[in-house]
């Protein structure tokens, strides 16, 4: 495989580890280790990094790159992005379980149908995930990923739609912003993003 056509970020490489050419590797798959089940990994530039040891290590796992092999080929790949192409990504996931890269891009509508925007970014800041959306004619909005906001999303027909109200776009009848304004909505029962693809 060559690089990849529709590229799904899978992890981003860390600091040296040791002197034998490991790496500390920040992974956003939901299972950290599952990072070499995916094949090679390949970078913006379309260079191919193939796992040959992977181990847990805290907060992040610990990795030996073939043909890394000391300390200062390991310091030239800090920063780099790894990615795999969208295909090799399995497809079976929750209802309510969604790759970030799938929701970029999609068409937002409002309550009656109509299109009022597009998602452009996916974030996730601690307290849950948020859409990260370009509204026509306006700045960008950030609306929180939850049921009451977004309570419908259609990959396959490439849009999702938001509640204007939940989604804090509005006021309400008193004057108030709904919940949702800052990205968070106490009420709204969080959507999941699936780790892996998050622009994170």
């Amino acid at each position: 495989m060559t690089k990849p056509q529709n590229p799904v970020q899978l992890a981003v490489i860390g600091a040296a580890h040791g002197i034998k050419g490991e790496l500390r590797v920040k992974t956003f798959t939901g299972d950290p280790l599952a990072l070499a089940d995916y094949g090679p990994l390949y970078a913006k530039d379309g260079r191919a990094f193939q796992i040959i040891d992977i181990r847990p290590a805290n907060t992040v796992v610990v990795v030996r790159f073939k043909g890394v092999s000391d300390r200062n080929a390991a310091e030239a790949l800090s920063g780099t992005e790894l990615f795999v192409d969208r295909s090799v990504l399995p497809d079976d996931g929750e209802e309510d379980e969604f790759y970030h890269a799938d929701l970029i891009g999609l068409e937002v509508r409002d309550e009656t149908g109509a299109a009022i925007g597009k998602v452009v970014a996916v974030h996730n800041f601690g307290g849950g995930d948020i859409l990260d959306v370009t509204l026509a004619g306006r700045r960008g909005v950030l609306i929180p990923f939850t049921q009451a906001a977004v309570p419908q999303v259609s990959v396959v027909e490439g849009f999702v739609r938001v509640d204007p109200l939940a989604a804090g776009l509005v006021e309400d009848e008193d004057g108030e912003a709904a919940p949702g304004r800052d990205g968070f909505d106490p009420k709204g029962r969080p959507r999941g993003p699936k780790d892996a693809g998050g622009n994170r």
